[in-house]
């Protein structure tokens, strides 16, 4: 994810109902835990939340950037459905103590989407937790690149900033400050093991589809549909230990199937992943015409991981942008040799077993640098695609996102 800059935030959030209207206000004035109509037609979201709050069923709208502050707990119930405005930036994030429950279900999913139904069109979801990070120089915490200003790292490896289950994102990654940096469609900043992420959908981003900045939360069943820039993302030494069935599906535009880096810190537990599927669109563009971003899984900077039973899809050699010189793609890339020496070769990297089709360079580790120990690999034709169950939760505009995995 690339540097941010938010606008300000207001201090109250306000929902407006169809009988009643009801702020909740840092002066404590008015409760913090209001009883809302059962069938709200259309709720705004705006501000803080700095009591708990539970949303039942319903249609809502963020406006601008709204945030559950520490100590409060947003709960939202399945079959809900949000609305981001494009007027300004808007967002939803959960700062360090604070929690979201979001429990949708295969058939009624929480959705996230934007007014304009474009890529771009907001800044998705940030969580930030309390469990540890290495930062640049093996730092104990840092400072959010998405405009928060946030302090994230912390001690509690089994912190808990909820749940999120069968949720969809659509549409993050918002272009701000400069024009040319995006937040993410979903953002964990230091979470936590105690945190549940689950059924996630990450559609149609201008940056990452998930990224993870340190902390120890694992993932299960996630999809990155179509983000521009990597589907997969990590720094600041992530190190969930229980992931298992991630999937994406590259499309038009997108760069790197997985970035994986560990801030240059030689020193960090090499994250565990359990069935990944990477499948790239014939067509598919880096953001940059010629950029040698087109690798299926890319590790640099120290980054390490342990991954079994990877299938990889449709990694092409493309050209460089003089329309030439051919660029190359690869299973995996190995940017620089401090990271092969200090997790390659000390076994913190492993991508096994794989079955690699329909790509270039099969059965070969990629360099970008000159390397004294290449990597081959036999594609073990046994491991299959990742398998999830189609419904509701993964459907956009009747489209169903799991189609490539049939």
């Amino acid at each position: 994810m690339k540097k941010n800059i938010f606008r300000a935030l207001s201090l109250a959030l306000v929902i407006s109902l169809t009988s009643c209207t009801v702020e909740i206000r840092e002066d404590n004035d008015l409760p913090v835990n209001p009883t809302n109509p059962t069938n709200p037609t259309i709720t705004t979201l705006e501000g803080d939340i700095t009591g708990n709050l539970s949303l039942p069923k319903g249609n809502y709208t963020i406006k601008g950037v709204v945030r559950v502050l520490d100590g409060a707990t947003l709960t939202i119930a399945a079959g809900s459905n949000f609305t981001a405005t494009t007027s300004q930036v808007s967002g939803l994030v959960v700062l360090k103590g604070g929690k979201i429950n979001a429990i949708g279900t295969a058939s009624e999913p929480i959705v996230f989407t934007s007014e304009g139904k474009k890529p771009g069109d907001w800044g998705g979801l940030t969580i930030y937790g309390n469990a540890p990070i290495k930062a640049a120089g093996g730092a104990a915490t840092a400072l959010s690149e998405d405009g928060n200003n946030q302090v994230y790292g912390g001690n509690d490896a089994g912190d808990s900033s909820g749940i999120l289950k069968y949720v969809r994102v659509e549409y993050g990654g918002r272009k701000i400050g400069d024009g040319t940096s995006e937040t993410n469609s979903m953002t964990f900043y230091a979470v936590g093991a105690g945190t549940t992420l689950d059924h996630l959908v990450s559609y149609m981003g201008t940056d990452d589809g998930f990224e993870f900045f340190g902390g120890t939360v694992s993932a299960t069943n996630l999809v990155s549909y179509g983000n521009f820039d990597d589907s997969f993302d990590w720094q600041d030494a992530w190190s969930g230990q229980f992931n298992s069935n991630w999937y994406a599906y590259q499309t038009g535009t997108g760069n790197f199937g997985m970035e994986i880096e560990s801030s240059a810190n030689a020193d960090n537990t090499a994250p565990k992943i359990n069935g990944i599927t990477l499948i790239r669109e014939a067509g598919t563009k880096p953001e940059t015409a010629g950029s040698s971003e087109i690798t299926a899984i890319q590790f640099k900077k120290q980054g390490s991981g342990l991954f079994s039973n990877v299938y990889i899809d449709g990694y092409k050699n493309g050209l460089k942008a003089d329309g030439t010189t051919v660029q190359k793609s690869w299973a995996v890339l190995i940017q620089d040799e401090p990271t092969e020496s200090d997790q390659l070769k000390k076994g913190k990297i492993k991508v096994s077993p794989i079955n690699h089709v329909n790509s270039d360079n099969v059965g070969l580790y990629g360099y970008g640098f000159t390397s004294a120990t290449p990597v081959t690999f036999t594609n073990d034709t046994a491991v299959k695609k990742v398998t999830m169950e189609s419904g509701a939760w993964a459907t956009v505009n009747g489209k169903d996102l799991l189609a490539g995995l049939k």
